[in-house]
């Protein structure tokens, strides 16, 4: 359903209303959300694995239970064109804990809560884009679909999705 339109069913005499869900977001049950986007790196992209920005990149991937420690081994991050990222280390996050998940070369770290995806190419498009998150199972935790013109009003590149 598209943000704004509700759905509503009659069934044996009842009435049900189902919610509306927002275009640009399908909710999943998963511990595990995307939290917001860096789509557009600061200054001039530059996929120069010496000198260039692709380490400003990055996806915030969130746990969100309240009581569940979450590997990030097995999970799979994808963009609309097919690109892909699999995490293949152990990366456990606590409830609440968060992980950046930045392009570029660099030393993964759990205390800094970063991995890096070893690749130097932009992943996200600085106009419109739509990140998939699946669980090692390959069923959905999470998705989201931006446009810059809607989704990023302060145009600084940044889009927050589960706070």
């Amino acid at each position: 359903m598209r943000r704004g339109h509700i759905g509503v069913v009659a069934a044996a005499g009842a009435l049900t209303v189902l919610a509306a869900v927002p275009a640009h977001a399908a909710e999943y049950s998963s511990a595990l959300k995307i939290k917001g986007v860096q789509y557009d790196a600061p200054g001039r992209d530059s996929n120069s694995c010496a000198t260039g920005n692709t380490d400003e990149e990055y996806l915030t991937i969130k746990n969100y239970s309240r009581t569940a420690t979450v590997n990030l081994k097995g999970y799979v991050v994808k963009d609309a064109a097919g690109n892909k990222f699999t995490f293949t280390a152990s990366h456990s996050l606590q409830p609440g804990d968060y992980v950046k998940l930045r392009g570029g070369r660099g030393d993964d770290s759990d205390a800094k809560n970063v991995v890096y995806r070893d690749n130097c190419n932009f992943m996200w498009n600085n106009d419109k884009d739509t990140i998939y998150l699946y669980k090692p199972s390959g069923a959905h935790a999470d998705t989201h679909a931006y446009t810059k013109s809607a989704n990023d009003r302060d145009g600084n590149g940044y889009i927050t999705y589960h706070g």
